[in-house]
């Protein structure tokens, strides 16, 4: 069983998995960018390889576990974190831990061996979108769960261990670090202003416009004013929403199309590079003993948005030791260049 662990001085927490040291992994030592999975559990045909589905979408009805989906969703074989066990926190002297539980889910997004979501129809990419929806829902019925991360590892250099087009969903029993400075920076500018920090963020995108990459009627693309990484995509809702979940299908269709373009504009550009796909959502928001007030502002001052990195630079030890990270791509370069993939477009 997993167990998080709790740094005193940082205050971060630690997932140690020693389930996780048994996987079978297909990264090797080497510089290739992409995997080649000589037999992949993933694709149509092959559920008897994987664990038993939790749900799939299938066209015309068919039998659990068995070929004719179109997504599906099943338990990850080697779990970071797992439901069966009940939350227990304790202290080990000076330190903090708690049991690792949680959920770790694997949305396998096309029957087929295709690989990256560039290549995807927006109406795939859209049911896509539904399924997760759906998981987050249920999953934040658990109150044990605090808040349900879904991300994305396409190509070796962003973590991918199975080629086939996948994204994952894990279920923690705390907000991580980074979440959290979110909410607070969130939270703090509302208190202040009595606005949305990242509504703000995004009228000051349209009011210069020169990190804008695209946009529809309800999203709008941009490479953020302090990107980390060259080529940083943030995708957000023009409208102020806290969750991804709360986001009509209709609306859905939008995302698709603008995620989409996106992903198509860094495979055309930058030679097909690896990357990563993260959402950021509010947490549950259930209470908290001793916090009655942490979530009551949430519904007003965040904003789910989406952070698509690209794999380009590697983080190396000025950016461990200081928590800097150095990007060798201005913003307004990397949004021009993904601009001039097309003439720019009202999607």
């Amino acid at each position: 069983m997993s167990e998080l662990r709790k740094d005193p001085i940082t205050n971060r927490w630690v997932i140690i998995s020693q389930e996780r040291s048994a996987r079978p992994s297909e990264l090797r030592t080497g510089e290739s960018r992409h995997l080649e999975n000589s037999f992949c559990p993933f694709c149509e045909g092959h559920e008897d390889k994987t664990t038993p589905e939790i749900l799939a979408l299938r066209a015309g009805g068919g039998n659990p576990n068995s070929p004719g989906w179109q997504v599906r969703v099943i338990p990850n074989k080697f779990p970071v974190l797992e439901s069966a066990h009940d939350l227990k926190r304790y202290g080990i002297g000076l330190y903090d831990a708690m049991s690792g539980t949680g959920a770790h889910e694997v949305v396998i997004e096309h029957p087929q061996h295709v690989l990256n979501m560039a290549d995807f129809e927006p109406d795939r990419i859209q049911e896509i979108l539904k399924v997760i929806k759906g998981r987050l829902i249920d999953l934040y019925k658990d109150n044990r769960f605090r808040f349900v991360m879904v991300f994305k590892n396409y190509g070796v250099s962003a973590g991918a261990s199975i080629a086939h087009a996948h994204s994952q969903i894990i279920a923690l029993p705390i907000v991580p670090w980074n979440i959290k400075v979110e909410l607070e920076a969130a939270r703090t500018h509302f208190l202040r202003k009595e606005r949305c920090l990242f509504c703000d963020v995004i009228k000051q995108e349209f009011m210069t416009r020169e990190r804008m990459v695209a946009e529809n009627s309800d999203y709008v693309s941009f490479t953020p004013f302090a990107s980390r990484f060259p080529f940083e995509v943030t995708i957000a809702p023009k409208k102020h929403a806290c969750r991804f979940s709360d986001m009509s299908d209709e609306s859905f269709g939008h995302l698709a199309f603008i995620l989409k373009d996106v992903l198509t504009r860094l495979k055309v550009t930058l030679n097909d590079p690896a990357y990563n796909i993260i959402l950021h959502t509010a947490p549950n928001i259930v209470g908290r003993p001793g916090m009655a007030d942490y979530w009551t502002s949430i519904e007003l001052d965040y904003h789910w948005h989406l952070q698509i990195m690209p794999r380009l630079t590697k983080v190396a030890g000025f950016e461990w030791g200081t928590g800097f990270y150095i990007n060798p791509t201005p913003p307004e370069e990397a949004s021009e260049f993904l601009r001039d993939y097309e003439n720019y477009i009202v999607l």
